[in-house]
């Protein structure tokens, strides 16, 4: 634990409420994302786009996301970015069960019990307000790209988030915001082949909200890893 590389991912988690008063700067944060720059990506295509949002663009952008989750029902689907089928159809296990447990284990942080559907929607409300994070990030990419360059954004992602973590930044990875393409689309003024993948909130962790001190489990190695050596 002593190496800081292994202390950023050790630390790094999802943080879902932020300090309001803590901002990071335009020079920090460019600093984090000229890190980030440089990981890698097949045939080097660099597939990721990213916009930042603070002050009145943040709630610009905020306020027309929510004012779409609001009117929308959970019985109409959504008109999402590139990522919309982000998880499968239907559940199986052993992810069913991880999942349900990730569940559990944040509501009942909050105090939610099961079954409390407006609750629950509220609390999902928050992401697309970053958490209170003063600063949060879109990332698009280009619709007309192959299935490699979600595994590429996956790597930059991961590299900029312990960037940020190194450096004492926290973050939150939000997949939520590419089902609101529709809505976020006139905000941003994208060409026409770009699409939301993701959001990403990033701040100072509020470290009296409940929801930042729960811990999420990971399977052992011996449970995903298997040597073969014969």
């Amino acid at each position: 634990m002593n190496n800081p590389f292994d202390r950023s991912v050790r630390e790094r988690r999802a943080i879902r409420a932020f300090r309001t008063d803590i901002v990071i700067s335009n020079e920090e944060l460019l600093d984090i994302l000229e890190l980030a720059r440089h990981a890698p990506s097949g045939s080097n295509a660099q597939p990721w786009r990213g916009y930042v949002f603070r002050g009145g663009a943040r709630d610009r952008l905020v306020d027309a996301v929510t004012q779409a989750y609001d009117l929308r029902s959970q019985d109409v689907p959504p008109e999402g970015g590139i990522a919309t089928a982000y998880y499968p159809e239907q559940w199986f296990e052993p992810y069913l069960e991880r999942r349900r447990q990730n569940g559990r284990v944040l509501y009942e942080a909050l105090g939610i019990a099961r079954g409390e559907q407006e609750a629950m929607r509220r609390q999902h409300r928050r992401n697309f307000e970053f958490f209170g994070a003063p600063v949060g990030m879109l990332f698009t990419m280009d619709r007309r790209l192959g299935g490699g360059s979600f595994l590429d954004y996956g790597i930059y992602l991961q590299t900029l988030m312990l960037a940020a973590k190194s450096r004492g930044w926290d973050t939150c990875p939000q997949a939520a915001w590419n089902l609101f393409d529709d809505a976020i689309r006139p905000v941003l003024r994208t060409a026409q082949n770009e699409s939301v993948l993701c959001g990403l909130a990033i701040g100072r962790a509020d470290t009296t909200a409940p929801e930042n001190c729960i811990r999420i489990t990971r399977r052992p190695v011996k449970d995903i890893v298997h040597v073969l050596d014969s």
